[in-house]
This record gives C-alpha cells, structure tokens and sequence, in this order.
C-alpha cells in the first residue's frame, strides 16, 4: 500500500500564491506517475498537473503558465501556484499511480491523498 499527504492548503487572496506539497510513503516504486486534481463543491474531480516519473510535466489549460509542478524525489512532489483566482478554490489532491504515463482521468490513479483546501478569496 501507498499513502498520500498532502500539505500547504490554505486562504489567500486573488493574485496571491501557494505552495502546495506532496509526500508518499509505503510501497512505493521509483517509477511511477504523480499528479494533481481538484475538486469544487458540485464539480466533477479535475486534473490540474502531473509529472511522469522521468521529470516531464504536463498541465490543464487553467493551470499552464501560472502553475508548476515538480517533482523533488521519487516520493515527493509539490505544486507552486501563482496568480491565483476565485475559480481556483477547491479541494486539492495528490494522486500517484505505477505506470509510465501521465494520464488527466481520476480512474487511472491508484492511490490518493486526502486533500487539502485552497480558497481564493476576491
């Protein structure tokens, strides 16, 4: 089993920034994807950003240019995120899966952390 936590949620004001981290522990092989979703109340679950296990990211269009996602080790991973906006809140998760590719569909992703909460106030 692999468990997933995540850290750095919180309340900022529009255009501010937040660093969100990411850290598993348990089985965990070296070779595997890690990515980020979202989820608004009422809203269906959101890729935001992932990044394969050989360091190439990929982004949503809403996250590309004002996010960036990296990856500090093979258990670790956080989401820099700048200009934020209203649209922005929601519950943000890590999701982490042992295959080769980066894939925006929640299904794909074995394990998941518990979220935390980001709100962009206006």
């Amino acid at each position: 089993q692999v468990q997933l936590v995540e850290s750095g949620g919180g309340l900022v004001q529009a255009g501010g920034s937040l660093n969100l981290s990411c850290s598993a522990s348990g089985r965990t092989s070296s070779r595997a994807i890690m990515a980020w979703f979202r989820q608004a109340p009422g809203k269906e679950r959101e890729f935001v950003a992932g990044v394969a296990w050989g360091g190439t990211t990929y982004y949503s269009v809403a996250a590309k240019g004002r996010f960036t996602i990296s990856r500090d080790s093979t258990k670790t991973m956080s989401l820099q995120m700048n200009s934020l906006k209203p649209e922005d809140t929601a519950v943000y998760y890590c999701a982490r899966d042992p295959t080769a590719v980066v894939y925006d569909t929640p299904s794909r992703y074995r394990y998941w952390g518990q979220g935390t909460q980001v709100t962009v106030s206006s």
